[in-house]
């Protein structure tokens, strides 16, 4: 028998809703005070009406949903997955306010690509948008690499017994600390860490390329947020390919490829532990697809005869295909480029990478490096298996941050996950392919898409049927939080309906 919800687990889930949309409603402060210091009034009155929005409907909730009930798993799932659509219609106020957006879905599309750390977006004519929105942008990707769930538990929440709850219906389940919300802090602190030094690093490039210093300081930041994020929102719509440099690009590399290692790893770092980079199954599996993948780019693209030399060449595939893998979506070639230089099987190779993605527990999305992985060690443990002596005794064990026995709920996890992820891709290259593109293209922006990935061969643009548009925010919404918490949120509304 389904149990059907009761006032009092809309009052939970209400009020921690509350809580969060205020979070989303902060975020726009310091885009508004760039837009004042710059003397935009009309962004900066878009931004304060966006702020004022979160904050009145946030209080609104926790007045109306007041109550001194914790958390269940249930209103974790729920709360985490609803206050992502809450927050998406609500952060697309300023947007849609903005004028350069056909519709408050688009709006609401770039919201949920920048909140997913997708990168995909519709916002037209970029090249001329407020330095306050161009700050608004890089601060939803940044915010979103961390989790808006994380945000909130971070700054305003006090602790409660139930905020493990929300923080895994974020799609993550490791803590750094015992306590969640001291965990919370310490993902931000590792991020706040790395903005300081990236964005300083960017800035001194940015004027060794002739950047006046106000462009390259702000250039800096807006990058880094796109970068460590994986977000891959460049400033302008030549993303990369504006700085055309060599030492951006690999002070990008760096960032973004932090950007997408476990927190956990990262935490493991920060305390002396260095041997666990190389001992990580994540980051072993990272490193060992990523050098099949460009080893077989670069070898396809070079029969190709496509880039004029060899350095040219490598640096053109392994650029994307990091880009790719750690589905930050950051390019030094044109969206079209992939279809009309790289062909099928350079596509194909990027495909492969968006698909897997990069760590669990970082600001990436894709099936994780950690469940590649353990299925591949799985399937050599039952070779072994079928190759010892019956009475034999086959175990198996993994490395992340600690040694894990490979049990079997740790495959069945990750099977699960990886085959709800392969579904999605099929599902979004099924509809692109309906809507008349090509096989192969369809199948790219359904994975970037669906990936979080954000990197385009041109599919995605403003004049996209309003279908295809609403499908790509629920798929980068379904593969951000890992599908799990999307499912109990719907189940909620089925158990309101059907429940007894």
């Amino acid at each position: 028998m389904i149990r059907r919800p009761t006032l009092q687990d809309h009052k939970v889930v209400g009020k921690y809703v509350g809580k969060v949309l205020v979070g989303v409603g902060l975020l726009m402060l310091p885009a508004a005070a760039v837009s004042l210091a710059f003397r935009e009034w009309d962004p900066a009155l878009d931004l304060i009406i966006g702020f004022s929005a979160c904050l009145i409907a946030g209080y609104a909730l926790q007045v109306v949903c007041r109550t001194e009930r914790d958390l269940n798993w249930t209103h974790g799932l729920v709360v985490a997955s609803g206050s992502w659509i809450a927050a998406m219609t609500l952060g697309a106020i300023p947007y849609w306010l903005s004028g350069r957006f056909g519709s408050f879905l688009d709006a609401s599309f770039d919201v949920m690509s920048g909140f997913t750390t997708t990168g995909l977006f519709l916002m037209q004519d970029l090249d001329h948008i407020s330095y306050g929105m161009n700050t608004y942008r890089a601060l939803l990707t940044y915010a979103g690499g961390q989790g808006i769930i994380v945000i909130a538990l971070t700054f305003l929440f006090k602790g409660t017994a139930g905020a493990y709850k929300l923080y895994v219906g974020e799609g993550k389940e490791e803590r750094l600390l015992p306590n969640v919300v001291n965990t919370a802090r310490a993902i931000w602190l590792v991020s706040l860490a790395w903005l300081v030094v990236g964005s300083a690093a960017l800035f001194a490039a940015g004027l060794f390329l002739g950047q006046r210093p106000m462009t390259a300081f702000l250039h800096g930041i807006w990058v880094f947020m796109g970068g460590f994020s994986t977000g891959g929102f460049g400033p302008t719509s030549y993303n990369m390919v504006l700085y055309h440099s060599f030492l951006y690009e690999a002070l990008v590399i760096v960032l973004f490829t932090a950007g997408s290692l476990n927190f956990a790893l990262h935490w493991a770092l920060w305390r002396g532990d260095r041997a666990e980079i190389r001992r990580n199954i994540e980051t072993v599996s990272f490193a060992a697809t990523l050098t099949l993948f460009v080893a077989g780019a670069t070898l396809w693209l070079a029969r190709a005869g496509i880039y004029p030399d060899t350095l040219t060449l490598f640096r053109k595939a392994f650029y994307q295909l990091i880009s790719g893998h750690t589905t930050t979506g950051f390019g030094t070639i044109y969206a079209r480029s992939f279809v009309t230089q790289w062909g099928t099987v350079g596509m194909l190779f990027t495909i492969a990478a968006m698909a897997i993605g990069a760590s669990a527990c970082s600001t990436a999305g894709g099936i994780k490096g950690i469940r590649v992985g353990v299925i591949t060690k799985t399937f050599f443990q039952d070779v072994r298996r079928m190759i010892s002596a019956e009475s034999a005794v086959v175990r198996a064990r993994y490395h992340h941050v600690r040694d894990h026995a490979l049990d079997a709920p740790v495959v069945r996890t990750a099977l699960l996950i990886t085959v709800a992820y392969l579904t999605m891709y099929a599902f979004m290259t099924i509809l692109n392919t309906l809507f008349g593109y090509p096989l192969v293209e369809a199948a790219f922006e359904g994975v970037s898409v669906a990936a979080n990935t954000g990197l385009s061969c041109g599919v995605t643009n403003p004049g996209m049927p309003a279908v295809m548009k609403a499908a790509f925010i629920v798929a980068m919404w379904l593969g951000r939080l890992e599908y799990m918490s999307v499912f109990a949120f719907v189940g909620y509304f089925v158990s309101m309906v059907r429940g007894r």
